[in-house]
């Protein structure tokens, strides 16, 4: 491809011209796009050639977006395209984890298979920001290939907060003394603790696979949000032991930086039968509380349960039910 054609669809640097054709193919009108899974990013006992690519269109108008797509790439939908584009955005951005996909898109040329997912630019800029579903907001904790930047300063910014309130959690989950792994893995695990599928359906070492081989792609990720808590963790790149400050009052500081909606879980959870305390004075008080990391654990399990299995329920409308059985056998047998 040219290097004229990589700068119209607006293409990110150093990256796979397989993912420049792949995205010819589709309509243009995206503002950010990234690949995620297995056959992106190395993980333990992974042969890449053989797993699906799994990419996400971010797009302003998801109405002209599938509009366009359908009109393009008919066969890459469900009988729902012929409820029309209306119906197909509205179904993405009203149910589930408000992402709509194609599974087992295959691209004969390339000798690839495909799964995309279609999100509009304000539903993940708020699940970024306040953890709705913690569903692409966890895929975005952990190292993705950047296929198209975006242009959004207020899209960068919630791209940014998700990563700090990764960080928060995750040292509000671990104990005073921990390694890099155990940080990383704690972060990785924040979107699949909770995931229906980790229980029929997933490597259940899955975590583990992601992050052992990655350790540099998210020690390049998370140093320049991990500069802005020396005050609270001190964190040594490599081997030493990573030591963080277990104070309440610290961990009332990260309480306090959590996502909207896991904050008003918590205070669901602790007012519950008593006085209605207000935010503040409910996570103060669960800074104090010997059970505060199992508390925030459990809250984050049930964004992620009940996230994954509205999305589940609607992928199996989206891709068909043939596709769906194929899929999820695909599944099945990579877990065992």
């Amino acid at each position: 491809m040219t290097s004229t054609a990589v700068k119209a669809l607006g293409v990110a640097k150093d990256v796979s011209p397989l993912y420049y054709r792949i995205l010819s193919k589709f309509p243009q009108n995206f503002t950010f796009c990234f690949a995620y899974g297995s056959a992106v990013k190395p993980q333990i006992s992974n042969q890449k050639k053989q797993n699906m690519i799994d990419l996400i269109y971010c797009v302003e108008n998801s109405y002209r977006w599938h509009g366009a797509n359908i009109e393009q790439n008919p066969s890459h939908y469900s009988a729902l395209r012929f409820l029309g584009k209306g119906f197909v955005a509205r179904f993405q951005e009203n149910w589930g984890a408000k992402v709509y996909f194609n599974t087992l898109v295959e691209l004969k040329e390339e000798n690839i298979t495909i799964k995309y997912g279609v999100v509009s630019q304000k539903n993940l800029i708020a699940d970024l920001l306040d953890w709705n579903d913690l569903y692409l907001a966890g895929r975005l904790h952990k190292p993705v290939e950047i296929i198209k930047q975006t242009n959004s300063s207020q899209l960068q910014n919630a791209l940014q907060s998700n990563l700090r309130s990764a960080v928060h959690t995750a040292l509000l989950i671990l104990p005073e003394s921990f390694s890099e792994y155990d940080f990383y893995f704690a972060i990785s695990n924040l979107s699949y603790a909770g995931d229906f599928r980790m229980t029929f359906g997933e490597n259940k070492n899955k975590v583990r696979n992601i992050v052992q081989p990655q350790l540099s792609s998210f020690r390049e990720l998370y140093s320049p949000i991990l500069q802005q808590f020396h005050a609270y963790v001190d964190f040594p790149m490599g081997d030493a032991q990573c030591h963080q400050d277990l104070h309440p009052e610290t961990k009332f500081h990260h309480l306090m930086q959590l996502p909207m909606i896991p904050q008003q879980r918590i205070a669901k959870f602790w007012n519950h039968g008593g006085l209605q305390q207000d935010m503040e004075d409910v996570l103060r008080a669960v800074a104090y509380d010997i059970d505060c990391a199992v508390i925030l654990r459990q809250i984050l399990k049930d964004i992620v349960w009940q996230s994954s299995v509205r999305q589940s329920l609607k992928g199996i409308l989206t891709a068909g039910l043939l596709k769906s059985i194929r899929y999820s056998a695909k599944k099945i047998a990579k877990m065992f």
